[in-house]
Parts: structure tokens; C-alpha cells; sequence
């Protein structure tokens, strides 16, 4: 690696570790990632716990609380602590409509999630985050992990002649990049925004880099060719950075919780013909500054 990408992980790797009294934080690595223990999300947290949760989600950006029997109510109060609940969109045709059942079906030729991306970010204001609870395993009990990368680590390991052409420009991001093939409701409206090339997190203002293959089609500032190879190179950056990422092995009665403004996820495929069953809740955010 380079002198200035050795220095982005040692930030990390060398900074002071917290220290909780309420519960327990193992990282799953070092840049991202931790497993918490210690809560019971079928009851009340006190205001001390949630203020705990919250440090450790700024910290590891992805949080792992395992052997959570939870129902829908529950799923939405823990998640409402931490902003208010986003509707899914487009509205499930029934059911609640804050909550998105996520549903392999039996031999499905892919499934919902299957590449590197954060969601939503063709919306002018993305999540927050979103917390994933998964109840069914595939049938050889286990299959369908979930990668996560630190897009804050992603900026930071590029170079200082790339970062600084990076900064000031934009990027169009068009949910109809990953809704083909869909059938969608006939009022729906396909969301498309323009947001920062790389965006700052507004809790913690660290430079996050904002792009996405499965929602960003274009840098408007550049030409058509020179926006494709600079896109490219961009997306390559977490598909082939192993550092920058976790791999979280799902059980039942798991459930994640990530941060959208930082993190992008990658839903494996590896369990064909096989089904598994989840529910997700997400959090609204705001707007994205540069």
C-alpha cells in the first residue's frame, strides 16, 4: 500500500477505544463493524444504553445484536430512537408501511441488494440508516451474508491529487438504475437527485465518498466518457479494497443496524435455490453537504 493509505488505517486502528458501562462492543474489525451485547430489544432501553448505542454506531458504523426475538412494535420503537421512521417506497400493497419484508423467494435468479450500494441515495434527503432483522435462514443454515464498507476510509485512501479533484464536484444519482425489470406501481415516481461527490457525515463531519453503482449514473461536471472512467475507478475502490470492509454472518434473530450516510452493503448470493426471511426498518436523514 501507499504511505497516505497506511496512514488512513492507522487513524483508525491507533485511535483510543471507548469504553461502555451498559453494554458490550466487540469489534468485528478493527475499521468497521462491532457486535453488541448485552440488550434486550424487547424492552425499554434506558436513556444511558441508547446514548451507548449511539457512541458505538458513530464509532463502528455497523452494529450486530444477536438472539433478538423482537415483533414488528419493537423493531420500530428501537429504531425510533434514533430518528424518525422512513416509509418504504414504493408502499408495500399491504401490510405496515414502515416496514419492508425482505423475502428470497424459493430458486429467485437474484435477489434485492446482490451488489455494492447504500440506499436510497436517488432521494434528496437518503436514511440514515436502517436496521435489518433476519428470522429465517436458508436451508443449510447459513449462506446470505451481508458485506459493509467504510466510505469514510474509502475517501481518505485515495490519493491526495485524486481527493482534491474529487471535492467541489457532483454526482446524479437515478433510482431507475436499479428498478429495472420491476413491475412499480403506476403513480410511482422514479426519484432522481444530484448530491455531492463526497458529502460530509453531519454527526461526526468526516468526508464520506458518495458514490454507488447501483444508483449513480453521472458526474455532470466532466464529459460523458470522462465521468464513465472516473465512476468506474470510483466503484472499483470498495469492490477491491478488502480493508475497507466486515463481513457479518447472519443467525436467526439477528439484527444490523448500519449507518446509510457512510456505509455501503453488499447482500450475498450465495444460497440458491434456498430462501431466507427478514423484515427492515429504516430512519429518515437529512440533507447531504458537501
Amino acid at each position: 500500500m501507499e504511505a497516505y493509505e497506511l496512514d488512513a488505517i492507522k487513524r483508525i486502528t491507533t485511535r483510543p477505544r471507548a469504553e461502555y458501562r451498559t453494554i458490550e462492543v466487540a469489534p468485528i474489525t478493527p475499521v468497521i463493524g462491532a457486535e453488541v451485547s448485552g440488550l434486550d430489544l424487547a424492552r425499554e432501553l434506558t436513556g444511558e444504553q441508547l446514548a451507548e448505542v449511539r457512541r458505538a454506531f458513530l464509532d463502528h458504523h455497523v452494529l450486530v445484536f444477536r438472539h433478538q426475538d423482537i415483533g414488528d412494535d419493537d423493531h420500530k420503537r428501537f429504531a425510533g430512537h434514533f430518528g424518525e421512521l422512513r416509509p418504504v417506497n414504493p408502499p408495500p400493497p399491504e401490510g405496515d408501511p414502515y416496514v419492508l419484508e425482505i423475502r428470497t423467494g424459493a430458486q429467485a435468479s437474484n435477489v434485492a441488494g446482490n451488489g455494492w450500494h447504500a440506499d436510497g441515495t436517488a432521494d434528496p434527503e437518503p436514511s440514515l440508516g436502517s436496521m435489518l432483522h433476519i428470522t429465517r435462514m436458508p436451508e443449510p443454515h447459513c449462506g446470505g451474508d451481508t458485506l459493509f464498507a467504510n466510505m469514510h476510509l474509502a475517501y481518505d485512501m485515495l490519493s491526495p491529487t485524486l481527493r482534491g479533484m474529487l471535492d467541489g464536484l457532483t454526482a446524479v444519482h437515478d433510482g431507475g438504475l436499479s428498478l429495472k425489470g420491476y413491475t412499480l406501481p403506476p403513480d410511482y415516481v422514479v426519484p432522481k437527485s444530484e448530491h455531492p461527490l463526497v458529502v460530509r457525515h453531519p454527526e461526526t463531519d468526516r468526508r464520506v465518498l458518495y458514490v454507488n453503482p447501483a444508483y449513480t449514473d453521472r458526474i455532470p461536471q466532466l464529459s460523458a466518457d470522462e465521468s464513465r472512467a472516473v465512476l468506474d475507478l470510483l466503484f472499483k475502490v470498495v469492490a477491491e479494497r478488502p480493508p475497507l470492509f466486515c463481513r457479518v454472518r447472519w443467525e436467526p434473530n439477528t439484527l444490523v443496524f448500519w449507518d446509510n450516510r457512510c456505509v455501503q452493503h453488499h447482500a450475498v448470493y450465495d444460497y440458491y435455490p434456498h430462501t431466507r426471511y427478514g423484515r427492515r426498518v429504516a430512519i429518515n436523514g437529512g440533507p447531504l453537504k458537501g
